[in-house]
């Protein structure tokens, strides 16, 4: 899996970033389904970096958010 970087997340509207964010989520509890079982082989450091990947999201989201309440007030 390639990581992503925060510059081709910060070009991603707010739907790409959400669809994006969902597609990372499903693969963490897949990976974290596939540990809990034992099977999980050479993907123990993708965990690592999928995390990352959504918290980056998540913050470019909150971001976004907390403009949108600052341009309002």
């Amino acid at each position: 899996m390639a990581r992503l970087r925060l510059k081709t997340l910060r070009e991603m509207n707010h739907p790409d970033l959400t669809d994006k964010l969902s597609e990372l989520n499903a693969d963490l509890a897949k990976l974290r389904a596939e540990g809990a079982k034992g099977t999980l082989k050479k993907q123990t450091g993708d965990i690592r970096w999928i995390r990352r990947d959504i918290a980056r999201i998540m913050t470019i989201l909150n971001e976004r958010g907390s403009k949108k309440n600052h341009d309002n007030t």
